[in-house]
This record gives C-alpha cells, structure tokens and sequence, in this order.
C-alpha cells in the first residue's frame, strides 16, 4: 500500500542546465510538500547520481549542451535494464514528446510549467514507480495492480483527453493573462531599487503589485491583497489592477483615485470580497505620502538610526463601504532608508507543526538585513520563509516588494 508520506518523501532529482528553470521547479515541488528534491545543471553526473541514489523520479530536459536528454536517458536505460525508466521529460518542443516516450520515457510535462499539470504528473508517475518497487519483492500480486493502475490511467487519459486539453489551455491561457498583468521589468525611479515577489498559492492567485513613473518625477508604487483565492481572486485582482491603472494615468490625486476605485468595486464585486492595498507616491528626494486601505502594517527601516517605523491602516479595505474615503498621509526617506511591503500572507505562513512566520520575525530580519540593501533583504526573507515553512503547502499568496532609497 503506498501512502501519501510515501509519495511525498520520494527521492527526486531535477535536470536542466537553466538554474532558474531548477530553482522553479525546485519551489514548486517544495511547495506541494515534496521533502526530497535534488537538482544538477550537469547532464553527465545524472547517470552516476542514480546509481548511487536510485531516484524515484527524475525530470529531464530535452534540449541541453553537450548532452542532451536523449542521451541520458539512453545511459538510464542500462542501468534500469529490467526495471521502470522513472523518467519525466521536460520540453517546449510538441515534436519531441512523442520521442521522448518511444525512448522510455514514463510522461512528459511543457514549458512553460503549470502547477497543477506538473503536481499531477509528478504523483501520478511516482504512484506507479513505488507500486513497481514493492512489486519486486512482493510477487505477483503488486505488479498485476501496477499493470492495472497503468491501465486505468491510460483509458482515464484517452476518455478525458479533449476535456483536459480544452481544460489546460484556459488555465494556461488564464496564468499567462495573469502573469502578463504583473510589471515584466521593475522600475528604476531616480535615487532608488525596487525589488518585488509574488507566489500565488495556486495556479491563480489575488494579489498584485504595479508601478507607474508620472510624466514629473514623481512615481507611484502599490500592492493589494484581493480577498479569496483562485479564479474568483484573480478574477477580482484583474479588474482591480486596470482600474487603477487607468485612474493613475488620469493624473488624479491619491485620494480620489482610492475613492474612484472603491465605488466601482462596491457596485461591481460581491459583498464577500474586498481588497487591501498599500498605495504610495514618491519623487525623488525621498518626499512622498501613502495611503493604507485596510492593509497588514508596512516596515520603514531608518538608516540612520536602525530604528522601523511602522505605517498602519487608517483606512477602510476598498469595496466595503461606498461611504469610504481615503487621506494620503506624508511620509519621507532619506539614503538608506528601505521600505518593506508585504501581503499577510508572509506573515501568516505556516510551518508543519501550524506555527506562523509571524510580524515580529519579519521585523527582527529587515532590522538585521535592511543595511544591506534591497536585493539582500529580498534573499534573507526568502530564505528565512523557506527555512520556516520547510515545504508546507501555504493558505496564502506571500508576495512582498522592498523599496531601497540609495542616494
């Protein structure tokens, strides 16, 4: 009997010469609770790798210098010469698929990577490969049901085939969409660094940051926080995101664009959904205001003096109250000074045991971090959400930005 533990310990092994497709991959397996994952960029070490570790499953890339995926998998085969090729092809490429398979390989998955598509692959593959395992020194019986599950998935597959298909391109074409409403390059607003992060929990998540340099110097950061998760979330999250837009270009003040925004959500989303956000406008002296509608308190570290300051709400959420009204509150940073804004879905991160990251840890790693600048401050809140959650799959988006004031 293979238990879900048993499935989630699997060994795995990820190959690709791209190190951010491995640290993706290496993110999303860790995120569906998967606890052994190794990767190389090397495709000549796999074969020595598997024979010394016998890895449970192994996703292979393609196309790859000096030895492609073909090749390793030929390598593979003499070592799993009466066994069960636990390989998962990974490829861009339509045409290779069908190769990849004839040359052993057990699935394949495509670039770019769909969450659920790979987690489903991924435990399915796996399922067949421990029940071929048992099925070793456990006779008969065992291998007959991997034959069968084997079976099962196939007619599974072909009776289901153009619904997943028509199924996969929507929540493809949905995540793209998604992806595409996100800034494809951060800002470089005169005397700062922005440096930003978002990690929806699903395939589609509801929180999003945008920026906007205004015709003077003057430029606006916000990020919001959409209640509810999946299609509904995002759903929300999009229309969210072009209203504000179109009313940041109007050249409106902060206060009524809030306002503006507010009534349209309370007339066109349901009485269950709101959204927190944090908006704010800065010019390049470091003088600038802010208005918090609802959202999970935000981090000013002083440089000068190592202290944070705490900007907190005084704002109701967007799409409550129609009543609503929002003031913009001044606010001014000197070199060095880095403000940290973040979703409570960083700080409301669980690890196995149901401890939360929790405000106070976030505060203790910007006091210590923040001297360093934005880009390391982003590294030590990602490693320590890591080193925290060790894998546990989270309730919540966690996305954060870190605005560094440099001169």
């Amino acid at each position: 009997m293979i238990t879900p533990n048993d499935i989630l310990s699997a060994r795995i092994l990820i190959v690709d010469d791209m190190q951010a497709n491995v640290a993706l991959l290496e993110g999303m397996l860790r995120v569906a609770g998967y606890t052994s994952v190794h990767s190389t960029t090397d495709p000549s070490e796999v074969c020595g790798l598997h024979r010394k570790n016998s890895y449970d499953l192994i996703l292979l890339d393609l196309l790859m210098p000096v030895m492609d995926g073909f090749q390793v998998m030929e390598g593979l085969k003499d070592i799993e010469a009466n066994g069960y090729l636990p390989v998962l092809v990974i490829t861009a490429q339509p045409n290779h698929k069908l190769r990849a398979l004839e040359a052993g390989a057990k699935d394949f998955v495509s670039k770019p990577f769909d969450l659920a598509e790979l987690r489903a692959r991924v435990h399915n593959i796996l399922e067949v490969r421990l029940l071929h395992l048992q099925s070793k020194t456990s006779g008969k019986v065992l291998e007959e049901t991997v034959q069968a599950l084997e079976v099962s998935r196939e007619v599974v597959r072909i009776k289901t085939q153009e619904e997943r298909k028509a199924a996969v391109r929507e929540l493809a074409l949905a995540q793209e969409t998604q992806r595409g409403l996100l800034p494809r390059i951060l800002p470089r607003p005169e005397n700062f660094r922005v440096r930003a992060f978002n990690q929806p929990t699903s395939c589609l998540g509801g929180n999003f940051y945008e920026f906007l340099q205004l015709s003077s110097p003057e430029w606006i950061g916000v990020l919001a926080d959409v209640s509810g998760k999946g299609m509904p979330a995002a759903l929300l999250s999009a229309m969210v995101l072009g209203a504000l837009s179109m009313e940041f270009r109007s050249g409106a003040p902060l206060a009524e664009i809030l306002s503006r925004v507010n009534r349209l959500l309370h007339e066109k989303s349901l009485p269950s959904q709101f959204v927190t956000l944090f908006l704010f406008q800065l010019s390049p002296d470091g003088t600038g205001q802010f208005i918090s509608a609802g959202h999970t308190p935000v981090y000013l570290f002083r440089s000068a003096s190592g202290a944070i300051e705490e900007l907190v709400s005084d704002a109701y959420m967007l799409g409550m109250f129609d009543f609503a009204t929002y003031r913009p509150r001044k606010f001014h940073l000197d070199k060095g000074d880095v403000l940290v804004v973040s979703s409570d879905g960083l700080t409301k991160a669980e690890n196995a045991e149901g401890d939360v990251f929790g405000e106070e840890r976030l505060r203790e790693i910007v006091e210590r971090d923040a001297r360093a600048g934005s880009q390391a401050l982003e590294l030590s809140c990602l490693k320590a959400i890591e080193d925290f959650t060790h894998g546990t799959p989270q309730a919540d988006d966690i996305t954060f930005m870190v605005v560094e004031k440099f001169q």
